[in-house]
């Protein structure tokens, strides 16, 4: 017989509520043509401004293989764009369209419905990523 969340160790609880959560995000994002993991390189762009690709995959703890290939993508759906460094034309900028402004904003808004803001929460994840 299987025992109640409750009682579950306290790493299961977490895996488990990690996989709710991001399937629940994930399916609203695939209704709106969004991945996960351009969410995800929007996110730090607009925090950061243009980057280049190799920054951008360190920033979101990817392979730089990943990125591209979702760099790519969001470049072909028009959430960025990628031009040359105007220090270096060898290397190349990635920045967010207003197209890519739009569907970050929209993002944010789903995760908000999908897990509002918990103070109490944020500070306890904080505390596990920082240990």
């Amino acid at each position: 017989m299987e025992n109640a969340p409750a009682e579950w160790p306290l790493g299961r609880l977490l895996a488990a509520a990690a996989r709710t959560v991001e399937r629940t995000w994930d399916e609203r994002l695939r209704a709106i043509g969004l991945p996960h993991a351009a969410v995800i390189a929007l996110d730090i762009l607009i925090r950061s401004g243009p980057i280049g690709a190799d920054a951008l995959a360190r920033a979101a703890r990817v392979q730089p293989q990943t990125m591209s290939r979702t760099l790519e993508r969001m470049e072909r759906d028009g959430l960025v764009v990628r031009q040359p460094h105007p220090e270096d034309g060898r290397r190349r900028l990635v920045t967010v369209t207003d197209h890519g402004r739009e569907a970050w904003d929209t993002a944010r808004h789903i995760e908000r419905e999908v897990l509002p803001e918990d103070p109490s929460l944020r500070a306890a994840l904080l505390r596990i990523l920082h240990h």
